[in-house]
């Protein structure tokens, strides 16, 4: 079912399966997509989780402001939360997403029960980058693009020390060589973070589903 919500000054677009009497899990997608990029991944957690899948702002159906602080978006998908009535929930986040998931986890720590975080960028400089240049892609916003670019690729260095302060029981995918980040300078800065390996490049969940489904379901069922 998707549905819309007014949060934090915006209209947020999200879907949402499974029985809403069960443990909440959200479903934050990477950089450029929207909630479809979960399909498939969506059913399977919906058979034990009520499973929200938002499109973050500035993506897919929500609204796009025009401002793209990383840190609004978390405080984004908190103010959803706190919207549906649900006081705690797992997260899992690919990407620009896991970065979203872990500031919401330093920012709103009674919001988050476990983290998954799935070959995010590390909160150090990022190198060789090359340019943002615009093309007829839609789905998103190109303002979005060229404001979160600086934020991943020069860190506000008080994420590293937030990272240090999660307590949520958290794992680290790792996409592996294949990977252009290096998810276990991150993995490292939480404490007893568990990192996991699957050599599928940054597109863990569409490149080697099975591995992350299981690997993900071991975590949560620890």
């Amino acid at each position: 079912m998707i549905r819309e919500a007014a949060v934090n000054g915006i209209k947020l677009s999200f879907r949402e399966e499974g029985d809403p009497a069960s443990p909440a899990l959200v479903l934050l997608h990477g950089r450029t997509a929207d909630h479809n990029d979960w399909n498939g991944i969506t059913q399977h957690f919906a058979a034990r989780h009520h499973v929200i899948a938002p499109d973050l702002r500035g993506h897919g159906a929500s609204e796009h402001p025009g401002s793209y602080a990383l840190a609004d978006m978390a405080d984004d998908v908190a103010e959803l939360l706190r919207h549906l009535g649900i006081d705690r929930a797992v997260l899992v986040g690919h990407s620009l997403g896991g970065v979203v998931a872990y500031l919401l986890a330093v920012r709103h720590p009674g919001l988050v029960g476990r983290l998954v975080l799935e070959d995010p960028p590390q909160p150090y400089p990022l190198e060789g980058r090359a340019p943002i240049e615009e093309d007829d892609s839609t789905g998103f916003d190109w303002r979005m693009m060229h404001q979160t670019e600086p934020q991943l690729t020069d860190p506000d260095p008080a994420w590293r020390d937030g990272l240090r302060r999660i307590t949520a029981p958290t794992l680290v995918l790792s996409g592996g060589t294949a990977s252009p980040f290096r998810s276990e300078l991150l993995a490292e800065l939480i404490p007893g973070a568990r990192l996991a390996t699957i050599d599928a490049g940054h597109l863990i969940h569409v490149s080697a589903r099975r591995d992350f489904q299981r690997t993900v379901d071991a975590f949560l069922a620890g």
